[in-house]
């Protein structure tokens, strides 16, 4: 029996994901609240301003909105062009999802694109969103999922990112709890942005295992950034979680949402530990991805963009030892498997 998953313009045979990014925004607005509207209320980004833009990249309310059709459009096609097959993007409830512009952005790359279902931190959420009860919560997402994204027919191809804070506060468990659920009852994998903390991706298991979710279809995010010690991450691994390296083409001192000094690793050395824990028998629970949010990490604008994973890091992991039966693995075959549920 053929295997399919949800890509935003229908049903796709997962045999023809090919090469996946597992994390990634192609539409999205990350700005506070009180800084949105217009894009032109903005200080523009100027080859004078570029530098401390990249360094802080979070001051300028402007690069954390992605609204550029031809912009996300040219940096799938470069993505394609490198050897990409398919980008899982994630703004869900709170950051602006936009199902119709995403198909046919899609469309027009010929880039399969799969959105996620569900609702980001508890600082993005109205009022409204906060007070619905786990059963209304497991209904939305469960709709994203079988008829459609925020009003549309754009279906979902799994659940997430579901926000998480540190510490995680009420609501945040709810969803959690919720998406575990439905996730469990559909099969449709679970991707989860946890908290900034290293006691958070424990605390994520945790509720996830109560909650009757399957680990082998949970992806924990943001590794590059919040666990650091190698017995926290084997823990988790043994557990059967996958884990997710998303940050590839990140290599700064200075991590502008950490609030604190942060080491975060570079693609050498995210790799390294990659290799060790393929060496330990993890292949198939790795996931490698670049979670591009901001506008200079584009293409259009001066970025390493959607195509550096086949472009540079391939190749770099070729150059490191990985083969080519393990390369597939972490970039073919373990998103095929978790996205294939049709």
């Amino acid at each position: 029996m053929t295997a399919f998953a949800q890509a935003v313009t229908g049903p796709r045979p997962a045999a023809e994901l090919g090469l996946t990014l597992m994390h990634e925004h192609i539409l999205c607005d990350l700005r506070r609240p009180e800084d949105r509207g217009p894009a032109d209320r903005h200080p523009a980004i100027t080859c004078e301003n570029r530098f401390e833009t990249d360094y802080f990249q979070n001051r300028n309310p402007l690069n954390m909105f992605l609204d550029e059709d031809d912009a996300a459009i040219a940096g799938l096609v470069r993505f394609r062009d490198a050897g990409g097959g398919t980008v899982v993007e994630l703004t869900i409830g709170g950051i602006e999802p936009q199902p119709l512009r995403l198909r046919a952005i899609a469309e027009a790359s010929g880039v399969a694109v799969i959105a996620g279902a569900g609702f980001y931190v508890d600082a993005y959420l109205d009022d409204e969103t906060r007070a619905l009860a786990p059963d209304a919560i497991e209904a939305v997402i469960q709709g994203q999922l079988e008829d459609g994204l925020w009003g549309t027919d754009v279906r979902a191809g799994l659940i997430g990112e579901i926000g998480c804070s540190w510490p995680l506060v009420p609501v945040e468990r709810r969803m959690l709890e919720a998406a575990a659920r439905v996730s469990a009852r559909t099969g449709a994998a679970l991707t989860i942005h946890p908290g900034r903390h290293e006691e958070a991706p424990r605390e994520i298991a945790g509720i996830v295992l109560a909650a009757g979710g399957d680990p082998a279809r949970t992806v924990i995010g943001h590794m590059d950034r919040t666990l650091f010690d190698r017995e926290r991450v084997i823990e988790l691994l043994r557990l059967g979680f996958v884990l997710e390296w998303d940050f590839f083409g990140i290599e700064t001192s200075q991590y502008w949402m950490a609030g604190t000094d942060l080491d975060l690793p570079t693609d050498y050395m995210r790799l390294d530990l990659l290799r060790d824990l393929v060496d330990r028998g993890y292949r198939d629970q790795l996931c490698l991805s670049h979670d591009i949010c901001t506008r200079t990490r584009l293409c259009a604008h001066g970025g390493h963009g959607y195509r550096h994973l086949p472009a540079h890091v391939v190749p770099l992991m070729q150059r490191r030892g990985f083969t080519e039966s393990e390369i597939e693995a972490l970039l073919v075959e373990t998103p095929r498997r978790l996205l294939a549920y049709l």
